[in-house]
C-alpha cells in the first residue's frame, strides 16, 4: 500500500480497481514507439501524443529512453504516471532531454506527488487522453468528466504527475 493510503476516499467510491499492472508486452511496445519516433514522417504523427524521455539513472549514470504519452498544458507538458523507477531518477533542478521525433529538447522536470497537485493536474491529463486515464485507473462520470474518486485512488496508489517545462 502507498504512503498516501487512507481508509476512506473523500470523493466517493472509485469506478475502477486503480492503475493497471504493467503488461508483459510493454517492453516490446516501448521498442516499437522508440523506433516510430525515429522514422521521418511517421515521427511527426506519433510525436503529437508520444515522446521519448531520456532519463539518466541516479546511481548508474546510464541513459534510459522511456516512451511516454504527454498532454500539452500551457508551455509545459504533463505526464500522468505511477511512481515508476524512471520517475525516481528525475531530480529537481536537473534538466532532462525529451524527443518527439526530431532533435531532443531540454526540459526542467517537476514531479508532483502532493494530493492537491495530483488531483488538479491528473484531471487535465485524463480529459486530454482517455487511454492514459484508463491505463492509470481513471474512469469517467456520466457527464464525461474524469472521476475524482478514481484520480484520488490513483494518487493513493502512488500516482504522480510529471511536469516538463522547456529549458
Amino acid at each position: 500500500m502507498s504512503e498516501h493510503a487512507s481508509s476512506e476516499n473523500p470523493y466517493g467510491t472509485p469506478t475502477t480497481a486503480g492503475p493497471e499492472p504493467i503488461p508483459s508486452y510493454q517492453v516490446l511496445m516501448n521498442r516499437v514507439v522508440r523506433t516510430l519516433l525515429r522514422v521521418p514522417g511517421i515521427s511527426g504523427i506519433v510525436g503529437k501524443r508520444l515522446m521519448v524521455l531520456h532519463v539518466v539513472g541516479r546511481k548508474s549514470g546510464k541513459v534510459y529512453d522511456v516512451p511516454l504519452a504527454y498532454t500539452r498544458h500551457g508551455d509545459s507538458l504533463l505526464i500522468g504516471t505511477a511512481l515508476r523507477p524512471w520517475v525516481k531518477n528525475l531530480r529537481a533542478g536537473d534538466p532532462v532531454r525529451g524527443s518527439f521525433g526530431g532533435e531532443p529538447r531540454t526540459f526542467v522536470p517537476v514531479v508532483h506527488t502532493a494530493e492537491a497537485d495530483v488531483l488538479r493536474l491528473y484531471e487535465i491529463v485524463a480529459r486530454d487522453n482517455k487511454q492514459n486515464a484508463k491505463y492509470n485507473g481513471i474512469g469517467f462520470t456520466a457527464d464525461g468528466s474524469p472521476s475524482k474518486a478514481d484520480i484520488y485512488q490513483t494518487w493513493q496508489q502512488g500516482g504522480a504527475v510529471v511536469e516538463l517545462t522547456p529549458h
